[in-house]
């Protein structure tokens, strides 16, 4: 029996509503992120009173923001990439800074492995129920 002969995996009712949920927890997570590191740099805990420079590190994270919303997967693998970036920074913040920036470190990490969770669970779903070519009879 040729691999491509195997009947294929039954299709789960309730596939597109995962697919929907991890969609809308990368899209909050990289707003909440967004909002994070701008309050951080700006109000929360700047680095010198009235701001930094810092905040924007922001920007990177709205580049991405346009693909996530228009659902295109090549965004979410770079996106997943990417956010480990923010994730190094918030170790390193959550260790060295002194409260409260600590505190918003910690926010960072675990909105980052929030995001890469939802991005990695996102690509890996919308692979696994994509129609098949070798399956297509045309």
């Amino acid at each position: 029996m040729h691999p491509s002969d195997a009947p294929a995996l039954p299709l789960p009712l309730d596939h597109t509503r995962w697919v929907d949920a991890t969609r809308r927890t990368a899209v909050a997570a990289l707003l909440a992120l967004i909002a994070l590191c701008l309050a951080w740099e700006l109000l929360l805990a700047p680095l010198r009173p009235g701001g930094s420079w810092l905040a924007l590190k922001a920007l990177p994270l709205c580049i991405p923001l346009a693909g996530i919303l228009r659902n295109r997967m090549y965004t979410y693998r770079w996106v997943s990439l990417m956010v480990w970036l923010y994730f190094t920074e918030a170790v390193v913040r959550g260790w060295s800074d002194p409260a409260p920036s600590n505190w918003l470190a910690l926010a960072e990490l675990l909105l980052c492995l929030i995001l890469f969770a939802a991005c990695a669970a996102h690509v890996r779903l919308r692979l696994r129920y994509a129609p098949s070519a070798a399956t297509d009879p045309s």
